[in-house]
């Protein structure tokens, strides 16, 4: 494929969709929670419905990433499916705020969340894999730092809108509870309104703006099965997507539960009227997170392209896992912005310099026709964690009697265990000599 090089146009497109998916994620993980602990109080109820993400983003990416790479249209292998998921995405996201507002049975509710899963899902491993499809191995480094540093820009615009919202609903109502209030005013649509928005326009932008490159001939496809037994069978493709699903799941420990974190470090226990007294609060924490991503993840691109992967890799993970073993002493509200604030930095770094690691292995292995399939199993990989986290997660919150802060060590465990096998990866350098 020619002609491939560092193309600020095309770049700056992926990250726009980038931006816009990163807001309905963010509007998941900003108000999905407090919104179902308005039904239930279970942490393992909660985490449950909230890992259906994902459950569907393991299988959904995985056969829609492999199909779009043999797809025969003269509008691209992956743009038909951007369209379709993005414009449903954004209808999804408007669903959410209906379903709630007419107070749909919490089974409705859930419903409604996995229609949204789904549509995110459809057009995942498409939008990640038009990434090393359009910029040539040597500059995706640079790449993924620019769309890094967009992703978590939509996160921190989301929750500091959020935020704003609640905080402006408070004063208007004199509710202490930051979702109740908001629920009490017209602010509670504005979210949901921008995040459709953007979700709509960033997806036909792409289809009708962005040109994907002339499909490469494969001499010989992989068959299904194929394909999956060829990630276990290579050493390289296993271990990354083994770390990765590590690393994903110490993650989101902390995105799933952070209000009950919250609650219980700040207030002695994680009910309702906690979890809602600090809504406002998580808000704010994770757009200041969002802050320090965005202060790791260009220079995490630069260190990837010149450094080398290896080093860029473990830094980050490093950086991201020692303020969580400190989390375990934190008992103050400083305590939890230091920490967080620190761990965003390592996340920015990890992020950076992991997404473009499957476009140059399948470059350093002459599989660049296969970037759709491989990129369905690396979101596939982001994806299971969700889906252990919050079963596993709410169960070990439940069986520690509520005790929330668990979660910060183990998750630290997690991604130090995952650094071996990073560093272990024989191939994962060459790619820069390569």
């Amino acid at each position: 494929m020619k002609g491939k090089g560092f193309r600020w146009g095309v770049v700056l497109g992926l990250a726009l969709l980038g931006f816009s998916r990163s807001t309905g994620w963010a509007l998941n993980k900003g108000l999905s929670f407090p919104l179902l602990s308005g039904y239930t109080g279970s942490a393992f109820v909660k985490g449950t419905i909230l890992a259906v993400e994902g459950f569907i983003g393991l299988f959904v990416p995985v056969l829609l990433g492999y199909y779009s790479d043999t797809l025969k249209s003269r509008h691209g292998r992956r743009r038909p499916f951007i369209m379709v998921g993005g414009v449903l995405a954004g209808i999804a996201a408007l669903m959410i705020y209906g379903s709630y507002v007419m107070g749909v049975p919490l089974w409705g509710f859930a419903l409604v969340l996995g229609f949204f899963y789904l549509s995110m899902h459809l057009y995942t491993a498409q939008y990640r894999a038009l990434m090393p499809d359009t910029v040539e191995s040597g500059h995706r480094g640079k790449a993924s730092g620019v769309i890094t540093l967009f992703e978590w820009a939509a996160n921190l615009f989301l929750f500091g809108l959020a935020g704003f919202l609640i905080s402006k609903a408070a004063a208007e109502t004199g509710e202490s509870e930051g979702i109740k209030a908001l629920a009490q005013t017209q602010y509670l649509k504005v979210p949901f309104l921008i995040t459709a928005a953007f979700l709509i326009g960033a997806a036909l932008f792409v289809y009708f703006a962005i040109k994907e490159p002339e499909a490469p001939e494969m001499e010989e496809n992989e068959g299904l099965v194929e394909y999956l037994k060829s990630i276990v069978e290579n050493r390289d493709f296993l271990r990354f997507y083994t770390a990765q699903t590590l690393w994903w799941m110490s993650f989101e420990f902390i995105a799933i539960f952070l209000y009950g974190i919250l609650a219980y470090i700040l207030h002695g226990s994680a009910s309702e009227e906690n979890i809602k007294a600090v809504t406002s609060l998580g808000l704010y924490l994770m757009a200041l997170f969002n802050v320090t991503v965005l202060l790791g993840a260009l220079p995490g691109g630069i260190i990837y392209d010149r450094l080398g992967r290896r080093l860029s890799i473990v830094l980050g993970g490093v950086i991201f896992a020692l303020p969580q073993l400190w989390g375990w002493f934190v008992t103050s509200r400083t305590g939890i912005v230091i920490a967080l604030g620190l761990a965003g930095v390592g996340w920015g770094v990890l992020m950076a310099a992991s997404y473009p690691v499957i476009g140059d292995l399948l470059t350093r292995f002459e599989k660049e026709a296969f970037t759709g399939r491989y990129y369905g199993f690396f979101e596939a990989t982001r994806a299971l964690p969700v889906l252990l986290a919050g079963v596993l997660g709410g169960a070990i919150v439940d069986l520690t009697g509520e005790n929330y802060r668990v979660l910060f060590p183990i998750g630290a465990a997690l991604v130090l265990l995952a650094m071996p096998m990073i560093w272990h990866m024989r191939n994962l350098d060459a790619t820069a000599e390569g």
